[in-house]
């Protein structure tokens, strides 16, 4: 059946807006000739798609059902045209990447040096933040893909998501200050209950954060609540605060140096869950061959 690509244009504004005249402002062409198209496109597919009165305009049964195929075909092509124009005022290709500073920092330097290497005229745009907001940048189609932590709510089923790797939130402090974290009286190892954490002051990442509701909702397992003395939105700052003395800091393991003459793990009597960093993107979009290069590199897929 060949149908103008046109129609679906004019279908497609209609049915999202259930109005011909803001289909009409919206597509810079009088009510007349979006009507006209309407029309057209209708006598061509021999099905009515809109009912019509004075003072509505709604989906028959099978207008719904074209829509449900028309709108991710419309977004693709029309996602298509802002990268060819991105690309193009930016002077080449684009690859945008959204994930956490910790996670930028512990995890993606070495694969964007190796990235810049291999693909050098592309322009690799990096936008922080956490991994819920990541999730949902990816979802508003604001990146190509998201390095993140799992699991995480802002996650949704139309992503594709990838294992990179395990990781444990471990709990470290200064000893100095809080001598009594790590022996007993005698001098011996200590092991801590969670009860028992909690009557230290807990240095971790605010609220807005997929490690809040994480550390959260593992307190609650054993009918606690988790009060932590100090919020902030840097894994490297809650460090250099625990090196200091102000409190217990929870942070992923990946981020604390292999030495730090300050800071010493505490030993839980229940560890957490490990979670996981992923890679994720949306599946109905391409991806361009800097970003399927990266995913491979991140998930250990390269073809040697």
């Amino acid at each position: 059946m060949d149908i103008n690509y046109e129609l679906y244009k004019v279908f497609y504004h209609v049915a999202k807006s259930l109005s011909f005249s803001e289909a009409a402002a919206e597509l810079f062409i009088s009510q007349s000739a979006v009507s006209q198209s309407v029309k057209l496109l209708e006598r061509r597919l021999g099905q009515t798609l809109f009912v019509r009165n004075t003072k509505r305009v709604s989906l028959t049964p099978e207008g719904e059902m074209l829509m449900k195929h028309i709108e991710p075909a419309i977004q693709l092509i029309s996602r298509g045209e802002n990268q060819l124009s991105r690309d193009a005022s930016e002077g080449g290709m684009q690859l945008r990447i959204a994930a956490s500073d910790t996670i930028c920092r512990y995890v993606l330097v070495p694969y964007f040096k190796d990235l810049h290497e291999r693909f050098p005229d592309v322009h690799i745009n990096i936008i922080n933040g956490t991994s819920l907001n990541c999730a949902e940048m990816l979802e508003a189609g604001q990146v190509d893909l998201i390095v993140a932590n799992s699991p995480n709510e802002s996650l949704t089923g139309n992503m594709q998501i990838e294992t990179i790797r395990p990781f444990s939130d471990v709990f470290v402090g200064n000893p100095e200050y809080f001598p009594d974290c790590f022996t007993d009286a005698s001098g011996r190892s200590k092991t801590l209950t969670m009860h028992e954490l909690l009557s230290y002051p807990i240095l971790m990442l605010s609220k807005r954060s997929a490690t809040s509701f994480f550390l959260h909702e593992q307190f609650q397992k054993h009918s606690l609540e988790l009060v932590p003395s100090i919020e902030l939105n840097s894994n490297d700052l809650l460090l250099d605060l625990a090196r200091i003395g102000l409190g217990i800091a929870c942070v992923p393991d990946f981020c604390i140096p292999a030495s730090d003459e300050k800071l010493a793990r505490l030993s839980l009597k229940n560890d957490f869950p490990k979670r996981r960093l992923v890679i994720a993107y949306d599946e109905k979009w391409p991806l361009s061959l800097p970003a399927k290069a990266l995913i491979e590199a991140l998930t250990g897929t390269e073809e040697g």
